[in-house]
């Protein structure tokens, strides 16, 4: 199998590492790995490296991700989605209290760059073991604050029922920026409660719906998405050098500085990409070491 990325369409009910056991079997290799996680709730996109390619996984660019959600107001949960036990609800006079310019201030007031507390059950890791498992443990816990972006909180239909306000939603956000967590805090700011009962990812960093294939296309058509040089050159700043810079580059050996800001990807003189580096003053380190260089 050649290396490369596969960009994944998850359904719900599979956790990512479902997918990625699920994508080992289609493609014959046991050298996948997956960058970001969905909640088995979720759907949308998921990035799979493949074979050399799951080198670039802990790199890639994936910095900014957008989602389109369903918030639901009215109810808070043990675990601010759907999965959870409700904690507390609201009855309808209050929910008829809760006008719409109140929700988009709301909103409003978690745009930006905003401190959140993740879920107490995500993926966080606490003294060394993820929120999840302690919560699971029977354990409390209590999650610091921090910083997250949330470039676009964007309300585009609301659906007023008995029990519950439903606000459909497109949020684009930092790494690190839970949606449930924006429900339950918009909920929380409203006096309703609030949760998330659908989620969506339909771009991860370069990566969106359009390039991502379901585990039955891929099952029918086993093949990647981007093949290694194409995912460097996609996700990340390029730099190209001769056959000597890029044989010397293949044996670790470090390069005058590009003048690049980050990581970015060296491709040598036949355009494969040779290796991940980034600029440490007046020299370029190598981060990873893709592919050896062409032969004299």
């Amino acid at each position: 199998m050649q290396p490369g990325l596969v960009v994944v369409d998850k359904p719900a009910g599979m956790t990512s590492h479902d997918v990625v056991a699920r994508v080992r079997r289609i493609l014959g290799t046991r050298k996948v790995g997956h960058a970001g996680t969905l909640d088995p709730m979720a759907t949308g996109v998921l990035v799979l490296g493949v074979e050399r390619a799951t080198k670039l996984l802990g790199h890639l660019a994936l910095d900014r991700k957008a989602y389109l959600g369903t918030i639901r107001l009215g109810a808070a949960t043990t675990t601010d989605d759907a999965a959870g036990e409700i904690l507390s609800t609201v009855d309808d006079p209050t929910l008829d209290t809760v006008g719409d310019e109140e929700i988009k201030a709301g909103i409003a007031a978690l745009t930006g760059t905003i401190q959140q507390v993740p879920s107490a059950v995500s993926a966080v890791k606490i003294d060394g073991r993820r929120a999840y498992a302690r919560v699971r443990a029977g354990e409390r816990v209590d999650i610091p604050a921090r910083p997250v972006r949330v470039y676009r909180f964007d309300l585009l239909d609301t659906r007023r029922e008995p029990g519950a306000i439903d606000l459909d939603v497109l949020v684009e956000c930092s790494a690190g920026t839970y949606v449930r967590a924006l429900a339950r805090d918009l909920g929380a700011s409203l006096g309703t409660g609030g949760h998330l009962t659908a989620l969506r990812r339909t771009r991860v960093g370069p990566f969106g719906l359009a390039v991502a294939k379901t585990l039955e296309r891929l099952q029918s058509e086993p093949a990647l998405s981007l093949d290694l040089d194409a995912a460097v050159a996609a996700a990340f700043p390029r730099r190209d050098v001769d056959r000597d810079d890029a044989r010397a580059l293949s044996h670790g050996r470090r390069l005058p500085a590009g003048g690049i800001d980050g990581t970015y990807g060296v491709f040598d003189s036949d355009g494969r990409a040779v290796a991940l580096m980034v600029d440490e003053g007046p020299v370029a380190r190598p981060l990873v070491v893709l592919t050896p260089a062409a032969s004299p």
